[in-house]
């Protein structure tokens, strides 16, 4: 069998796609992967078939068959050829035990060498803690601060050691069940120890050397830590320190305000401190639509937390227990006092002691491994996923990443990554949410847009919870209508994006959101709504109404 990669013009929906599908399966075709964003069909025939007999059927379907690639194929790794192992793989997290588990499908002898705690980021000082702790700050929030009348709670000072150890309980124990459990379940080797490669198929850890056939570098990132004088002479937190506090801090100052330092200052702020977010740029999220900026930086404000936004950074120092942060904002100095300050200002890649330069395999400027479309560095053995790469620092995109990375290392799938539609989400209370395009890089893009504006308060879910705080955006291609990219700031966000990206991803329309049935209050609603009000003012329509 040859496998070929057809580009096809015309598909507009996955209705397309099946077509196109069914007309290449008519003439034989094989293990077929269409796609009408990409404008691309993969599919297999045998070796006595020329290709011209697909771009025929396609023809005959109404659709514009292209250029033609020919995909080389990759043979399966077989056991018993070079190296100590079929597969090894560096780092423990999501993206990690996604390949492995990949990769115990072909049979392979698989190898996993972490030099820390198994499990990566996410499970470990990530995601899991820091959503617990979340949870357990909204609560808090709520119980101070409830919005009923007659309803008479409150909470007093929150014991921080116990709700700790709480959050540690739960991270062992889905460290455990998640990943540790695993290892023996596949029969997969852990190696303890770091590892540093000798050259392009052998890595040396615990003064062993050991080749494979294939490798995956998975060994994610780590906190980023600005240049800014005095800062190393103090005693500052990152997000990994910040979750073992024992006591609440009276004040806390968060350095940086993307997703993990507002994340983490909120809970902070819903605990009992005092907390002040502090970043360079002169709008919160200035990546994101400026509705969203808008609706979470009158949110924070209306919770009570200091942003203070267009800072110039200038130093900072240590004074007995209060660290002071010298900056300039809007040309005049200010000096913000805290007892812990928290450094929230990226990550970076943890490739410095792999010794990847003797391997063959390329870094960008920030140490992220580079790597093409199929998960390959620039070593043709050597695959990377999860957030060495820089890619979306999400453990879901991760995981993708490390099985496809499996699956054209070991399986010899050649198979592209598909990273065009991302939902995101951060857990702020409200919550923000997205997928798909922003307004400006649909411009960017070359789409004549057209887009709707719907605040929280014309959504009944939000009323009732009497939280109106937020917004929901569509942005849509004004020819056709399709929904290119949608943006939500409220609770539960992150519960609706689900839909929305499956909206995005299949090509749906605004007049598709329209006629589908939605629940009543629910916040899910909001997106029927939103596609409402690209031509309706919903103010004038009766509960329920479309």
């Amino acid at each position: 069998m040859k496998k070929y990669r057809l580009n096809v013009q015309g598909m507009t929906c996955t209705g397309c796609e099946e077509h196109v599908t069914v007309a290449l399966e008519n003439m034989g075709a094989k293990g077929i992967e269409v796609d009408f964003r990409r404008e691309e069909a993969v599919f297999e025939l045998p070796n006595d078939v020329e290709v011209e007999r697909a771009k025929k059927a396609i023809s005959e379907a109404k659709y514009q068959p292209g250029e033609t690639e020919e995909v080389q194929q990759q043979e399966t790794v077989q056991l018993g050829d070079e190296g100590d192992y079929d597969y090894i793989i560096i780092g423990s997290g999501g993206a990690s035990f996604s390949s492995a588990i990949e990769a115990a499908k072909y049979g392979a002898k698989v190898a996993i060498i972490e030099r820390g705690t198994v499990g990566g980021t996410c499970v470990n000082i990530g995601c899991v803690p820091s959503k617990t702790l979340l949870r357990a700050g909204e609560i808090n929030r709520i119980a101070k601060n409830n919005p009923f009348v007659g309803l008479h709670t409150s909470a007093g000072n929150v014991d921080l050691a116990p709700l700790i150890k709480q959050k540690n309980d739960l991270v062992t124990d889905l460290r455990n069940s998640k990943y540790v459990d695993l290892i023996d379940d596949y029969g997969f080797e852990l190696i303890k120890g770091e590892a540093k490669f000798v050259d392009e198929k052998t890595v040396e850890v615990n003064g062993m050397q050991l080749s494979a056939k294939r490798f995956l570098i998975a060994t994610g990132a780590s906190p980023a830590v600005p240049k800014i004088p005095g800062l190393e002479e103090v005693n500052y937190l990152t997000s990994t320190t910040l979750l073992e506090l024992k006591p609440v801090p009276k004040r806390l100052t968060v350095i940086g305000s993307g997703y993990i330092g507002m994340e983490l200052g909120q809970l902070f702020h819903h605990l009992g401190s005092e907390v002040t977010l502090m970043q360079r740029s002169p709008r919160l999220l200035k990546e994101y639509d400026p509705e969203v900026s808008e609706a979470i930086t009158q949110a924070l404000t209306e919770q009570g937390i200091n942003l203070v936004t267009g800072a110039s950074f200038e130093r900072i120092e240590q004074d007995g227990d209060v660290k002071k942060v010298h900056v300039e904002v809007n040309g005049k100095k200010r000096i913000i006092e805290a007892d812990q300050l928290l450094v929230a200002t990226g990550r970076t890649p943890n490739t410095t002691t792999l010794n990847l330069e003797v391997a063959g395999v390329e870094v960008g400027s920030r140490g992220e491994i580079m790597i093409d479309e199929y998960s390959k560095t620039t070593n043709s053995r050597i695959y990377a996923a999860g957030d060495v790469t820089l890619g979306p620092q999400f453990v879901y995109v991760a995981a993708y990443q490390g099985g496809i990375a499996a699956g054209n290392a070991i399986g010899g799938l050649n198979k592209k990554l598909n990273l065009e539609v991302v939902p995101g989400v951060t857990f702020t209370a409200p919550a923000i949410a997205t997928v798909g395009l922003t307004e400006q890089q649909a411009k960017e893009k070359g789409y004549e847009v057209k887009t709707s504006v719907l605040p929280l308060d014309a959504v009944p879910r939000a009323l009732v919870n009497r939280e109106t705080t937020g917004v929901f955006k569509l942005v849509a291609d004004a020819k056709t209508m399709k929904i290119l990219g949608t943006h939500v700031v409220a609770e539960n966000a992150g519960e609706v994006i689900y839909a929305a990206t499956l909206a995005v991803k299949f090509g749906l329309t605004v007049e598709d959101l329209r006629e589908t049935l939605t629940p009543y209050l629910t916040m899910a609603e909001g997106l029927k709504l939103a596609a409402l009000t690209f031509d309706k003012d919903v103010s004038k329509l009766s509960c329920c109404a479309g």
